[in-house]
C-alpha cells in the first residue's frame, strides 16, 4: 500500500484544543485524522452531523423561525398590512 501526504490547515487554538481531545483517547492527531478517514471510506460518508442543534441557535432566531412555519402553514400574516407591519417594527 502507498501512503499518501495530507496537510491540514487550521487556526492553532482548534488544534490545541483537538489535540487535547484526542490525546486524551490515547491518540495524536495523525491518528485521529487517518481514524477519520477510514471511516469516511468505510461508511461513505462523512461521519459527522451537520444539523443545527436547537441549542446552538439563539432563542430568538428558533422562535422567529417558529413563526415563520406558522404563518406559512396558515398563509395568514400576523401583521394586518403594510402599515400595521410598518407601525409594529417602529416604522410609522
Amino acid at each position: 500500500m502507498t501512503i499518501a501526504t495530507v496537510t491540514v490547515r487550521v487556526d492553532e487554538e482548534t488544534k490545541r484544543e483537538a489535540s487535547r481531545v484526542v490525546e486524551s483517547l490515547g491518540l495524536d492527531l495523525t491518528a485521529a485524522t487517518r481514524i477519520f478517514y477510514k471511516q469516511i471510506a468505510r461508511e461513505q460518508r462523512i461521519p459527522v452531523s451537520l444539523d443545527l442543534q436547537e441549542d446552538s441557535i439563539p432563542r430568538r432566531t428558533v422562535d422567529s423561525i417558529r413563526e415563520a412555519e406558522r404563518i406559512a402553514q396558515s398563509g395568514r400574516s400576523r401583521y394586518s398590512g403594510r402599515d400595521d407591519f410598518f407601525e409594529q417594527i417602529g416604522l410609522a
